[in-house]
């Protein structure tokens, strides 16, 4: 065992004196020692009930003959710090989550590892420390949120934020914004629409990392006790087999990844996210891969902000399984791979079901017959940007506007909430990238602003930062190379004509080549606004988002 390196032979009795202060028993440290992972904290709705989750593992750990340890992982609530200075400390988690769990693991020489994350970075990071660390080691989440009820309708909160612009329009007073307050977000859990944070979570069971009702079961049921219980349980029969995550985390996983992503309708920001685990595992993948995916992958889901379904009807409706077995009825996934299980694919979904065909439409009644994530370039971003096109409506699906630009998110917001946008203008909010930013902040207040002033259906933004995935309308993220970096979205100009075009996967600035030369040769691209501390490392060391803004040794 990878722990007999602390605790066997003579030399290791400094290190079993501590144990001993720790209070193991010789019993206790004769069995493997399975690091837990958990992200509980006070201040993020989706981690509070974590402790709960926490004692569940352990139990299922000792049950299968299993020393269990904890050890801690942040979280940041991007709900709690959007809008503010604190939205440039939620991205650079993700690497901070997973350097730290790294030296955790390793320092400590632990066997397996049982990581407990929810919500939005910390998922990820996670996801990058399993890679990194190369431990047996399973996922079980803190679950998500179930739906608010507001005026006799479901609802999250997407639809507390949309209510801010509803307001500023005159279109909402304060006692119909309060009503939201109190009512929009109703129980711990990850919020409960599919934001970024449920996305990774359903991903991860979609990769292999996680069992059967990780992304799906809310956190509010016992049976997301029994769920940490099993994986507990499970990670001592990987151990066994020696199954380790990059057993798992192979290419075909990812493309399998990638094709649930598509038929969930998942936030932007799995396509930073996926491409950093990838990385991580020694899989190197290419963004255009997505649109290759999406043009053979049906939209099946759309939950919120896509649509009107939240996490705990997909639940019922099958969760993940079921909308695996779908795709699998066209031969879209990979099914011979080995999963966190002990089982391959085939094996997991054989005996899945759907359930309520309105919230997972059956393959051949798709919502759409391609995927709900493109993958655009053009001029103004010839490495790539990205949008969450199943949460588009229609008409903004080819859009052709001049381009009102801002060199941060608050001016941005200002604009919008001063009337100062008006239908068929394109936002342009620069250097608010990975590096620019520092950070690379999402932009829910700008385009909840947008959709509550009722311009959502004639208005499109474009940022190098990035949409939470509670973002709706035709927000196109991830801009690269961003502005600060050099990239041409520094170059646009107020007025400018920016034309989008969804389903031929292009954005482009009606300018010329020449004129675009001329512009760039008195171009100076904009230092980082952050000067000291970690965010000020970060900048320096940070890639672009189409590399999914992983750091550079």
């Amino acid at each position: 065992m990878k722990s007999d390196t602390v605790k066997k032979g003579i030399e290791t009795a400094p290190q079993r004196s501590l144990f001993n202060a720790l209070g193991l028993t010789e019993e206790e440290l004769e069995r493997p020692l399975v690091g837990i992972v958990s992200s509980y904290n006070e201040i993020v709705p989706g981690h509070m009930n974590i402790d709960k989750i926490v004692e569940a593992v352990k139990t299922g750990v000792s049950m299968a003959g299993g020393t269990p340890i904890v050890f801690p992982a942040i979280a940041v609530c991007d709900g709690i710090a959007m809008g503010h200075i604190g939205m440039k400390y939620s991205l650079v988690t993700r690497d901070l989550i997973a350097d730290s769990t790294e030296c955790m693991a390793l320092a400590h020489q632990f066997d397996a590892l049982v990581m407990v994350p929810n919500c939005d970075k910390n998922v990820p990071g996670l996801l990058m420390a399993a890679a990194r660390i190369n431990v047996p080691t399973v996922f079980v989440s803190g679950g998500p949120m179930l739906a608010g009820h507001v005026n006799g309708q479901k609802t999250s909160l997407s639809s507390m934020f949309e209510a801010v612009g509803a307001h500023a329009a005159g279109k909402m007073d304060e006692a119909g914004v309060e009503d939201y307050v109190c009512n929009a977000c109703p129980t711990c859990g990850s919020c409960s629409g599919m934001y970024t944070a449920n996305s990774m979570n359903c991903l991860t069971e979609a990769i292999g990392m996680g069992l059967k009702g990780n992304g799906t079961i809310p956190a509010v049921y016992s049976k997301r006790i029994k769920l940490a219980k099993h994986a507990g349980m499970k990670v001592m029969e990987l151990l066994e087999k020696n199954i380790r995550p990059r057993d798992i985390l192979t290419e075909k996983a990812f493309m399998n990844a990638l094709t649930v992503d598509m038929a969930l309708g998942c936030s932007t920001n799995t396509m930073l996210h996926i491409p950093a685990i990838a990385h991580e595992a020694g899989v190197e993948l290419n963004l255009d891969i997505a649109n290759e995916i999406s043009e053979k992958t049906p939209n099946l889901c759309h939950l919120a902000p896509a649509g009107h379904h939240y996490m705990e009807e997909l639940d019922e409706a099958g969760g993940i399984y079921a909308v695996m077995k779908e795709l699998d009825k066209k031969g879209l996934l990979n099914t011979d791979i080995i999963t966190a299980t002990g089982k391959t694919v085939a094996e997991n979904i054989k005996d899945a079901k759907n359930r309520n065909p309105e919230i997972i439409r059956p393959i051949d009644n798709p919502y759409s017959e391609k995927g709900g994530i493109a993958v655009l370039r053009g001029n103004i971003a010839p490495d790539s940007c990205v949008v969450k096109r199943s949460a588009v409506v229609e008409e903004m699906l080819v859009h052709e506007g001049p381009a009102r630009v801002f060199d941060c998110e608050d001016d941005a917001i200002a604009a919008i909430r001063g009337g100062k946008i008006v239908e068929g203008d394109v936002v342009v909010i620069r250097y608010e990238g990975p590096k620019g930013g520092p950070g690379m902040r999402e932009m829910l207040n700008p385009t909840s602003a947008i959709a509550g002033m009722g311009l959502g259906s004639s208005v499109a933004l474009i940022t190098d930062g990035r949409f939470s995935g509670a973002s709706r309308g035709a927000s196109i993220g991830h801009v690269s190379p961003e502005a600060a970096a050099g990239g041409p979205i520094g170059l646009i100009e107020e007025g400018d004509i920016i034309a989008i075009d969804i389903p031929a996967n292009t954005i482009n600035v009606k300018v010329s080549d020449e004129e675009l030369a001329k512009r760039r040769e008195s171009f100076v691209p904009k230092e980082p606004k952050v000067k000291t501390g970690y965010l000020a490392r970060y900048a320096k060391m940070v890639t672009s988002a189409d590399k999914g803004a992983i750091l550079q040794v």
